[in-house]
């Protein structure tokens, strides 16, 4: 059985239906599907705090070579997953939006896709490249990460000087 990987930066709309259908083989019974959306209100947001749109950039080479990366560990923990994607957005995007997904599919429920979606959600936020502008009514900020990268995280030639 051959077991599909999808890996992507795109600026287009992500096609949830397509993405579960691409990783799903004749042997899965289970596809868990992480979406990350863009939310207007964070904890504790009013006025002036409620978030408009987001905007992403990437570096898209090293992402995705990151993303390879993530989908390697993943199969690694979790030997009975069978199809991963990992699927990153760029550019601007509206209140309600998905930003990101990560799908896994499993032969059934109890073969590690819960846990591989969530290390492989948790994963990409930490050594991806993307950066985040949140918008405001009243302004627009690079949002921080809050991970240092570890040896194993950083390529040879180092990181691009945005990631600095």
């Amino acid at each position: 059985m051959s077991a599909p990987t999808i890996l992507d930066i795109t600026p287009a709309p992500i096609d949830l239906n397509q993405l579960q259908a691409a990783i799903t083989t004749d042997a899965d019974g289970a596809v868990v599907l992480f979406t990350g959306t863009v939310r207007g209100v964070s904890r504790g947001a009013t006025g002036s705090n409620i978030t408009t749109k987001l905007e992403y950039e990437a570096y898209r080479e090293m992402a995705l070579a990151k993303l390879g990366q993530v989908a390697d560990e993943m199969r690694a923990k979790f030997e009975l997953i069978h199809g991963i994607a990992l699927v990153q957005r760029t550019g601007e995007m509206q209140v309600g939006e998905p930003t990101v997904a990560v799908a896994v599919s499993a032969g059934h429920r109890g073969d590690g896709a819960f846990e591989a979606a969530r290390y492989g959600i948790d994963r990409l936020k930490q050594i991806v490249p993307v950066w985040k502008k949140e918008w405001k009514p009243d302004g627009s900020s690079w949002i921080e990460g809050d991970y240092t990268p570890e040896p194993k995280d950083v390529p040879a030639k180092g990181l691009p000087a945005r990631a600095q």
